[in-house]
């Protein structure tokens, strides 16, 4: 029988790991649900072990990883038949919202941002879990190769293929929150504005708008391209949208844009910017209503 002592101190070790698992968890998979339902089974698990981890951190970390390794792989069967383009759950990480661990620095908080989530799905579940361990929480490479039972050698190959893939569809983004709240806001006044002219010169040649209705809700089903279209998508999206609030908040932790109704978030929007130019890169719009429904209908 176990001393309810014993039980106590486990739960409370297990708890303060809690955030950090469940950064690690969504990091890995993209879905806030999904993350928190592996790190339930690993508490599972954790409860008829505890009392034979020696290392309780490592062990946590290692199991949260296996469990999303393989509930990835059946995540991505789901996603080949999703309708429109796929994006990831938008979490609100400010003041009363998920703390999804480490973001602290730029490189941490890159790592939980939604363009840098759709493109960790071009990984391997083992590249991506390098990948995650490494940037997203700072683990040496030999500490990775222990985490997950690989040679030295094979983190650092998966590592290198992960940051060559995700590279050829980053760009440099914008890391300083303060900025990233200006740009944003002079994008919203410019795609509620009557100058297109004035909207594109905001915009990189190359932007590109990704919205996620899931078939649900309206919402463009193919990715929009080009300074010149997403200037005009984004200014009919600021004209269709009556009778609602905008504002600024954070959003995986980073800037982004939340749109409300007098019920609901109807939508949450993440724009990305060229660190270099200040130029918009990359909108992503989730409508999805399974994927925002956990958002606060009001601040």
């Amino acid at each position: 029988m176990t001393h309810p002592r014993a039980l106590d101190a486990a739960t409370e070790r297990f708890e303060a790991n809690r955030p950090r698992l469940t950064g690690l968890a969504y990091r890995m998979l993209g879905e806030l649900h999904e993350a928190q339902d592996a790190v339930q089974d690993a508490w599972l698990r954790w409860s008829r072990h505890d009392q034979e981890v020696l290392d309780p951190e490592a062990w946590l970390t290692r199991v949260v990883v296996n469990l999303c390794r393989t509930r990835l792989t059946t995540l991505r069967d789901g996603r080949t038949d999703y309708v429109g383009p796929w994006l990831p759950e938008p979490v609100p990480t400010g003041p009363g919202g998920v703390d999804l661990g480490p973001s602290d620095t730029a490189t941490e908080r890159e790592t939980l941002s939604i363009g840098m989530l759709r493109l960790l799905e071009r990984l391997s579940p083992a590249e991506r879990a390098v990948f995650v361990l490494h940037e997203g929480f700072g683990y040496p490479h030999a500490d990775v190769a222990g985490l997950l039972d690989l040679p030295e050698a094979t983190v650092r190959q998966h590592l290198h293929r992960a940051r060559e893939r995700v590279g050829t569809g980053r760009r440099r983004f914008e890391a300083d929150p303060e900025r990233a709240a200006q740009l944003t806001a002079g994008f919203l006044r410019a795609a509620g504005g009557e100058d297109l002219a004035a909207l594109e010169q905001l915009l990189a040649d190359d932007a590109v708008a990704l919205s996620d209705g899931g078939g649900v809700a309206s919402a463009a089903r193919r990715p929009v391209e080009g300074r010149t279209r997403v200037a005009r998508f984004s200014a009919g999206l600021a004209r269709g949208a009556t009778a609602v609030t905008v504002g600024i908040e954070e959003v995986n932790g980073g800037v982004g844009v939340v749109v409300r109704d007098a019920e609901r978030v109807i939508v949450v929007m993440a724009p990305e910017f060229d660190a270099d130019t200040g130029e918009l890169t990359l909108l992503s719009s989730v409508l999805n209503p399974a994927k925002i429904a956990r958002w606060p209908a009001a601040t």
